[in-house]
């Protein structure tokens, strides 16, 4: 049944090797644009994850990969660089087959742009993490004075524990792995079991890098082998992005043992659309914004916040575009939007869309599945106008294809609805004054706003992501996303 170009099927990467479930476990892996099975892939088990633990465990305290030079760990990830490089194909592949990813956006932005952020970390590993500090005099605590020197230096937390989502699951996983190792940790990687394939294939290029045994295993399993991981007292730190749900259960599962917590969750972000913004521009963002990767993108902005006077033309302009986009086959070139990830997530979001209708809400567009695309699991570019800013259309990440349009008459208001949800990830603002777009933007409270502008794709590896409130904890990516995996050090010294 595999047609897929693992050369270990059905094994997980532990301690260097490739090894066979200890339960003999196997999920099927479905194509969400087909609805059928295509592969399938090893499912671990408890035990599974305790050999990686002790594996991670002893490839820490013991192994030389802390201690090494971060020129030397440099070396051995640009081997990693150049092996998952050089699987582009079988990556692109998987990113189509098992997460639905349009091939518009499997290959430059969910394949390529990861590579650019481990290129950033090998870059910043041999870069010195250590800072010192100018002498101060002070009070000897035997009586007279001491001059001392302080030396901060920057150590790696440990073991670490990367939980990965489904929708990016090859950048969210290279994020990880490569700020981690980079910075001298151990690694235990779990990928959501929609995307286990894709995420065992990252290991046979760590095995062809020659990335030491233990320093990153991956496994794959259930509820009760992740929540191990989350538990179990030999992990130092927590890595995870998915749903604020999941985020606040794995900071209760650690809360027994302090485990350091890195947790990129969800949004609801808000676009503001003032009356004198460009109104064409806003639309296109407006309208790829909600429909990107199906709407299961954490940080797009799929509340779209608009001055009352134009609130109707940028509906119209917004349904316009959105109403042309192609759904269909990603693997069709033309496709700009596939498949949600399984039927479970459509009944999510067919459940949001008829409680907004029996609520009251005005649907412009969509509201339905597409017809002619057979048992995929595909929905329509949905646009609501004018809901109750308090409903859950307009509260919840929903993780689809639905955009939400609310009016306002003064910027107070735009920013009070903008900031009035549970979450903090994101944002953008479009105004014809750029002194005005820099005032609101800098009132939304949240962790990044684009001000006139559409995202790019893969974005730059420099700049740190986070949000606030039910967004998550911590930073990724940039420097600070790379001290995220540190701990810091007080070195202090006294002058003889």
């Amino acid at each position: 049944m595999n047609t897929v170009p693992l050369s270990h099927p059905g094994k997980l990467f532990i301690d260097g090797a490739w090894v066979d479930p200890r339960g003999g476990g196997k999920d099927l892996v479905v194509n969400p644009a087909t609805g059928e099975a295509f592969a399938t892939a090893p499912c671990g088990s408890v035990s599974d994850v305790e050999d990686a633990i002790a594996s991670a465990r002893h490839a820490f305290d013991h192994g030389p990969w802390p201690r090494l030079s971060g020129l030397e760990r440099a070396a051995v990830l640009q081997r990693f660089h150049d092996e998952l490089l050089a699987r582009k194909d079988g990556f692109v592949s998987l990113l189509i087959d098992e997460a639905g990813a349009t091939a518009q956006i499997a290959e430059p932005g969910q394949f390529l742009g990861p590579l650019a952020h481990l290129r950033f970390a090998i870059a910043n590993a041999a870069r010195p993490l250590s800072t010192s500090f100018p002498p101060v005099v002070a009070p000897h605590l035997l009586g007279g004075q001491a001059v001392n020197f302080n030396l901060l230096e920057r150590e790696p937390v440990g073991v670490v524990a990367a939980i990965a989502g489904y929708n990016f699951p090859f950048a969210l996983a290279i994020w990880k792995v490569a700020a981690g190792v980079a910075m001298g940790n151990t690694v235990i990687l779990k990928p959501s079991p929609f995307t286990s394939l894709l995420t065992l294939y990252i290991a046979e290029a760590a095995a062809a890098a020659g990335i030491p045994p233990g320093v990153l295993n991956i496994v794959t399993g259930d509820k009760a082998a992740a929540e191990m991981l989350t538990t179990d007292p030999r992990i130092d730190m927590v890595s995870f992005t998915g749903s604020d749900t999941v985020g606040s259960a794995i900071m209760a599962q650690a809360a027994p043992t302090l485990k350091r917590l890195l947790l990129e969750l969800g949004g609801k972000s808000a676009m503001i659309v003032t009356e004198d913004a460009d109104l064409d521009q806003a639309a296109v963002a407006g309208a790829f914004n909600f429909t990107l990767h199906a709407g299961q993108v954490c940080a797009i902005t799929t509340l779209q916040i608009v001055h009352n006077s134009v609130r109707q033309r940028h509906v119209e302009k917004v349904a316009a575009i959105a109403s042309a986009i192609k759904v269909g086959d990603p693997r069709d070139p033309t496709v700009q939007m596939g498949p949600l990830i399984r039927e479970s997530q459509r009944a999510r979001v067919e459940r949001y869309v008829a409680e907004a209708k029996s609520a009251g809400g005005e649907m412009v567009l969509g509201g339905a599945r597409p017809e002619g695309l057979g048992n995929g699991f595909f929905y329509k570019p949905t646009l609501f106008n004018g809901v109750d800013p308090a409903s859950p259309i307009a509260q919840d990440e929903i993780f689809g294809p639905i955009g939400v349009v609310l009016g306002f008459d003064a910027d107070e208001e735009a920013i009070a609805l903008a900031n009035g949800t549970h979450y903090g990830l994101a944002g953008a603002v479009f105004a014809g004054r750029s002194d005005r777009a820099l005032r609101i933007a800098r009132a939304m409270r949240t962790g990044a706003v684009h001000v006139n502008c559409i995202p790019a794709v893969g974005g730059d590896p420099s700049v740190p992501m986070g949000g606030i409130k039910r967004s998550g904890i911590g930073l990724e990516l940039g420097i600070e996303g790379l001290l995220s995996y540190t701990v810091p050090k007080n070195l202090v010294f006294e002058a003889r």
